[in-house]
């Protein structure tokens, strides 16, 4: 079996799966169409059992440095104001780190560079794209496009973590299969601080004005994502965020807009994360709505598996059947976890226009909100979107009994 491996994709799971392939002493090259890393209003939330895993990757302390921490979640209704605040503190004594990060996924890709840089068995190609695959024999024949020409990679195996629109699962004839959502997401980053207004990282209830806020940085910088009907022009986005910003915020006109981004939501998944020796991770693989965010947690956790999977089919003789567990084990997760608690986030968050539901969701917020125990399962819940380890059958968390 070839020992190279090609990653096609320089964003967070394929440099996270490049870190954890190229520790194993095997040879990595990067594929990345952008010449650079690029900052993107998108993924921002890394939750507790998560951090457990990144702390055993000797990741975490770098992150926490790049981003920084909440120990609390909040639930605002806008048409009453009512705040319900889910804190960690549920979680001391359960975990090292009873706290979330908030951390761009632009700066997890520097923090994974960083990391890279230290491995000579590293490569990583910018502003270069993958346009074709094709298989034969032991080897996976990767075509790329670069600023020098046409070239063609040969590599023992090839993962696809080349995002939502991957030319190398549309090469291997895979589709995402599942639905797109009739909202358009509205990512925006405004210099103002919702902080001194008594507001925390967490959701505002509303089928008009819903929205996901959370505080970037520690000076004023905060992330809000709020949704509209695709009928409306994506070219005029930026003329009707005022609108909106004029409505949610306290005092809208202290606000800047630094950044925004429009994009569509789907929950869709590809029939197989393997083909051959073309292996699927993250948005290649699945797409979510980012509500809850499990659409980067889970390309993580994907990583996690994929890497050691292979490191050992390559270097422990252990059977290449382990790969098609893993693709298995990570569409299960998605399809059982990731897809139903990002479409029942995006429910509660943004199409709370059943008054009998909405009451019946704020009963149970509430109820979480008094019963510790009942917040420690809800906090955990991204534990799901961890599969035990194909090797140990452990996982990367501790044991929380």
């Amino acid at each position: 079996m070839g020992a190279n491996i090609v990653i096609a994709g320089g964003g967070p799971v394929g440099l996270m799966n490049a870190l954890l392939l190229a520790r194993e002493g095997l040879q990595i090259t990067v594929v990345e169409a952008e010449p650079d890393v690029v900052y993107s209003p998108r993924a921002i939330a890394y939750a507790w059992p998560l951090l457990e895993a990144l702390d055993s990757l000797d990741l975490l302390d770098d992150m926490v440095a790049a981003g920084h921490t909440t120990d609390e979640r909040t639930w605002r209704v806008y048409q009453t104001g009512e705040t319900l605040v889910l804190n960690h503190d549920a979680v001391k004594g359960f975990t090292p780190h009873p706290y979330s990060l908030t951390l761009g996924q632009d700066g997890l890709a520097r923090v994974l560079l960083a990391h890279l840089s230290r491995y000579p068995n590293v490569e990583i190609l910018w502003s270069t794209k993958v346009v074709g695959v094709a298989q034969k024999d032991s080897q996976v024949l990767v075509d790329c496009e670069g600023e020098g020409g046409s070239f063609q990679l040969e590599a023992g195996w090839l993962i696809a973590a080349d995002g939502g629109r991957s030319t190398v699962r549309k090469s291997l004839g895979l589709s995402l299969e599942g639905f797109t959502w009739p909202e358009r997401f509205i990512a925006t980053d405004i210099a103002y601080d919702l902080g001194a207004h008594g507001w925390s990282s967490g959701y505002l209830i509303d089928p008009v004005y819903g929205a996901v806020l959370y505080k970037l940085t520690t000076d004023g910088l905060w992330r809000v994502t709020y949704s509209e009907s695709t009928r409306l022009p994506v070219e005029t986005v930026e003329q009707r965020i005022p609108e909106f910003m004029k409505n949610i915020l306290p005092d809208s006109q202290d606000y800047e807009l630094k950044h925004f981004s429009p994009y569509s939501m789907h929950q869709r998944t590809a029939s197989t994360y393997r083909v051959g020796r073309v292996l699927l991770a993250g948005d290649s693989a699945h797409v979510t709505n980012p509500t809850s965010g499990f659409g980067l947690m889970g390309g993580l956790y994907d990583s996690f598996l994929l890497s050691e999977t292979l490191a050992a089919v390559i270097k422990g003789g252990a059977s290449d059947q382990l790969l098609d567990e893993y693709a298995e084990k990570r569409r299960d997760v998605y399809i059982n976890v990731t897809a139903p608690v990002s479409t029942e986030s995006m429910r509660i968050c943004f199409r709370s226009d059943d008054p009998e539901r909405l009451a019946w969701d704020l009963n149970l917020l509430r109820e979480k909100q008094k019963n510790p125990e009942k917040m420690r399962a809800f906090l955990s819940v991204p534990a799901a979107l961890e599969t035990p380890s194909l090797i140990t059958g452990k996982t990367l968390r501790a044991d929380m009994t």
